[in-house]
């Protein structure tokens, strides 16, 4: 908030309806955060050893494991940085988030074959990102007048 001369305070930008939206955006942040960390290092691992990793026979969706290493390091570290932008509380970092979350959200349905347990939380961590960045807003009052 922010006063003006007469002392009568108003809020400015896009706020969240209620201290929970509030609350799950920054978890959304921090998930993101650490989520792409997590990224980074599994696409490390992928490129390091990929022989570690094992897939079924004929999956739909194969793809080299370097690439996916690769893929997952990349996105990862648009994921970590989109997570730590929320933290600034911008509008551009909330649209990117959920894009990104997607994207993810995508990536590791691809990646099921190679860490079932993993992706499968990944995806639901993901699923929960989207949720909580697409969480109710209120414009300000200056706006709707």
């Amino acid at each position: 908030m922010t006063s003006n001369v007469s002392g009568r305070h108003h809020r400015s930008g896009w706020e969240a309806e209620s201290p929970w939206a509030t609350s799950w955006t920054a978890a959304a942040a921090v998930l993101m955060t650490f989520g792409g960390i997590m990224a980074i290092f599994q696409g490390i691992a992928v490129i390091a050893k990929d022989d570690v990793f094992v897939a079924t026979r004929n999956f739909t969706y194969e793809f080299s494991l370097t690439g996916w290493g690769w893929v997952h390091v990349i996105l990862g570290a648009l994921v970590a940085v989109a997570g730590l932008a929320l933290f600034t509380g911008a509008t551009w970092a909330r649209a990117v988030g959920i894009a990104l979350a997607g994207l993810s959200m995508i990536a590791n349905f691809v990646w099921l074959p190679y860490a079932p347990v993993w992706s499968i939380v990944l995806i639901v961590i993901d699923g929960f990102i989207v949720w909580a960045l697409c969480a109710p807003r209120r414009g300000s009052r200056e706006s709707r007048a």
